[in-house]
């Protein structure tokens, strides 16, 4: 890491797909989960998204005794909730130790490795080949 940038000791960092997010756990809090600076079920307005987010917090049993503050930004909807998901995940892992085998049970410290697949020469995309004439 270069001098400039400083690390801050409170945010983490979450990323799936092309998504990326800077997440921020207030432990002092009531609940509140802002993301781009507006309330979760205003920015995933689909209930999947936003159990999604509240999934580690959920399983830490900190769900109303917490503050989220995530910045995200890339990628689609499904992809910023689970990057915002494991950068809280990671958030409470720093908070608090003990939560590392709850946590890892739920399978929420992973992060998701599949992302899109590059186009090859000779091919239409990733996969598709060039539709074939007889004639």
């Amino acid at each position: 890491m270069e001098e400039n940038q400083v690390k801050n000791p409170d945010m983490t960092t979450g990323r799936r797909k092309e998504a990326s997010a800077r997440v921020r756990v207030i432990t002092e809090g009531s609940g509140r989960i802002l993301i781009n600076g507006r309330k979760l079920e205003d920015y995933f307005p689909i209930i999947t998204h936003q159990a999604m987010v509240k999934r580690p917090l959920l399983v830490a049993e900190l769900l109303e005794k917490t503050d989220i503050k995530a910045n995200v930004k890339g990628g689609g909807i499904t992809g910023q909730a689970g990057a915002i998901s494991l950068g809280i995940a990671r958030s409470l892992l720093e908070i608090d130790p003990s939560l590392r085998s709850a946590l890892k049970k739920e399978e929420l410290l992973t992060r998701d490795p599949r992302a899109k697949e590059r186009k090859k020469y000779g091919r239409k995309g990733a996969r598709r080949r060039f539709q074939w004439t007889k004639r």
